[in-house]
């Protein structure tokens, strides 16, 4: 064995029966996901059966309890079941079918989603049947690179490729530390998956239940704190203040800057309709009905006044 990195290349390399067609960098990550389910009673699910050489690879490597399903939207492929492998016919991107899946498939230790490689196939797949896999289980999706090839739904940075979308597990992969629970919350899937692995065209999760996670100390502090900057759990500076303390603080202090632009832009509002009035008053006083009025108003007031002189003497 010594010209193969591991036993799945010398299964490869020393294949003479049905068809296999893999990246040669995909073994090392297979074998460094998969090795600890070998010999056990594994059950195994690959989309993308093509001519049954994969899966024939995967029951030689895993061992005689393990348990091989391969799923294709070829119904051809369904000749290709043997021992210990099972072939089920149907459309990945199809979540009614995704959904029967989980009936007939009751245990999943690793899926690999090695299908049709669009778009919304993956994202379907893996939304419907990530929670199925057991909790100690791993997913693996490889080909990603067709979320840059657009003849597959691809293109750099375009939305809604499997990449894309993917990243965004990484956000909810650090859910819990999220200040802003409107936009990231924990989710099952935080609770649920333990890490993310990115390799060329290979995505890997590692499911494990999560708890929230917690930091500790040991050990005893010889120096002083240093009182600059810092950052860390605890970080903290002369105030005595936590990194926590700090984000509250900029969080108020922000409030309280958009609540001063709303006061500017309000006084702003009522200055503009104050010289608003007091442009339609000059107006109208240079209007010639007010200078038409004038005897009248200026008759008006007299009367006025003579009749508060009356009132007075009474």
């Amino acid at each position: 064995m010594d010209e193969y990195q591991n036993d799945l290349e010398r299964l490869f390399f020393e294949n003479t029966g049905r068809l296999i067609h893999k990246w040669r960098h995909y073994f090392e990550i297979y074998d460094r996901h998969f090795s600890r389910f070998r010999g056990t009673d594994v059950h195994v699910v690959e989309f993308g059966v093509s001519q049954g050489g994969s899966l024939q690879m995967w029951k030689e490597y895993f061992g005689p309890k393990a348990k091989i399903v391969g799923i294709d939207v070829n119904p051809n492929c369904k000749a290709l079941e043997e021992d210990q492998v099972e072939i089920l016919i149907g459309d990945q991107e199809d979540r009614r079918f995704l959904d029967s899946v989980k009936e007939r498939i009751p245990r999943i230790d690793i899926l690999i989603d090695d299908g049709g490689h669009t778009m919304a196939q993956q994202i379907n797949t893996f939304e419907e049947l990530f929670p199925a896999i057991d909790s100690n289980g791993v997913y693996l999706c490889e080909d990603l690179h067709t979320s840059y090839w657009r003849k597959w739904g691809g293109g750099y940075g375009r939305a809604g490729t499997f990449v894309e979308y993917s990243k965004n597990l990484v956000d909810r992969l650090h859910a819990w530390h999220s200040e802003d629970e409107a936009k990231l919350t924990v989710t099952d899937f935080t609770r649920s998956a333990h890490s993310l692995h990115y390799y060329d065209s290979i995505l890997v999760i590692e499911k494990r239940p999560v708890d929230k996670p917690f930091h500790l100390k040991t050990g005893v502090a010889t120096i002083p704190a240093y009182q600059g900057r810092r950052s860390g759990p605890e970080a903290s500076s002369a105030s005595g203040l936590t990194s926590h303390d700090w984000a509250r603080v900029g969080r108020r202090v922000e409030a309280l800057e958009r609540e001063l632009v709303k006061c500017q832009e309000t006084n702003k509002a009522i200055r503009k309709r104050l010289l608003d009035a007091q442009r339609r008053i000059q107006a109208f006083r240079s209007s010639a009905s007010w200078r038409f009025t004038a005897p009248l108003r200026h008759l008006m007031r007299g009367l006025r006044n003579a009749g508060g002189r009356l009132v007075a003497r009474k």
